[in-house]
């Protein structure tokens, strides 16, 4: 069911702060969906989803690829019958205070404070629609 990410309730709010594994799909280069799992943080107040990656990967690659617009994305998560989808634009973002942001929200959400990697980025998802069950 669509939601629109502007009147999220509550109960769907409190999944995306719930510890759990997801996934994100980035275009590839030849238009097929590259889908790999992540950990994702959501700032409701922002409309910005986060992913931590080193810039060196393929989902980072992918998302640079589409620039100056931003790749169209989708980062979702499963549990059982409930499941949460957000969609939106990405861009990646190397400042390091973008970095930190992502890194603390990362920590708060899966209780543990993500390795060093100098080489470390933030892929930003401005998002634009929200599907789910709960």
């Amino acid at each position: 069911m669509t939601i629109d990410p502007r009147l999220l309730d509550a109960a769907y709010l409190a999944f995306w702060r719930e510890r759990h594994l997801c996934t994100l799909t980035t275009p590839r280069p030849d238009g097929g969906p590259h889908v790999v799992p992540v950990g994702v943080t959501y700032d409701p107040e922002r409309g910005l989803a986060r992913v931590i990656a080193d810039k060196a990967s393929r989902k980072v690659r992918n998302v640079l690829a589409a620039e100056p617009g931003g790749a169209r994305v989708a980062v979702c998560q499963v549990d059982g019958r409930r499941w949460a989808t957000l969609e939106g634009r990405a861009h990646v973002h190397a400042e390091p205070d973008r970095v930190a942001e992502a890194e603390r929200r990362y920590a708060e959400r899966y209780g543990r404070t993500p390795r060093v990697n100098p080489n470390r980025v933030v892929i930003e998802i401005e998002v634009t629609r929200a599907l789910g069950h709960g």
